[in-house]
């Protein structure tokens, strides 16, 4: 299982911006990670300085949200749509984008979800509720 640290998290998306700012080429995962990055300019900034970006802390009491965190979610909703897994998510997602008429809303929609799985498996000392997820982005595409 990959499991990068803060930092490489964050170098990874800095990365990405730098370089499709720059019209470098982009790995695969880059141009994905970029795409959502081009989505949310009011990250820009916190992407354009690395030292900054490494040195950043995002505190719940501060009201403000983790850039890196919201995107990373994204890339990992992009990569379960993409492979549909957990199996379901992808026709849940498609489902709610549908209902929505905005890609990008819908997969604000799904981190709900999937916030809400990851505090369960946390709270409970289980591991996450896959079936669990898609109900619930199921529910948000069909209420």
């Amino acid at each position: 299982m990959f499991a990068p640290s803060q930092h490489e998290v964050r170098q990874f998306f800095c990365e990405a911006y730098r370089k499709h700012r720059d019209g470098s080429p982009l790995t695969p995962i880059e141009a994905i990670a970029a795409d959502w990055i081009a989505e949310h300019p009011e990250y820009h900034g916190d992407l354009a300085d690395l030292d900054a970006a490494l040195a950043a802390s995002y505190e719940v009491e501060e009201g403000r949200t983790n850039p890196f965190l919201h995107l990373a979610m994204h890339l990992s909703i992009s990569e379960q749509i993409g492979i549909d897994q957990p199996r379901g998510i992808k026709q849940a997602y498609e489902l709610l984008a549908h209902k929505l008429g905005s890609a990008h809303d819908a997969q604000h929609e799904v981190m709900e979800c999937l916030g809400e799985m990851i505090w369960a498996s946390q709270r409970s000392g289980q591991p996450p509720d896959g079936e669990a997820y898609i109900d619930c982005v199921r529910r948000r595409a069909t209420r």
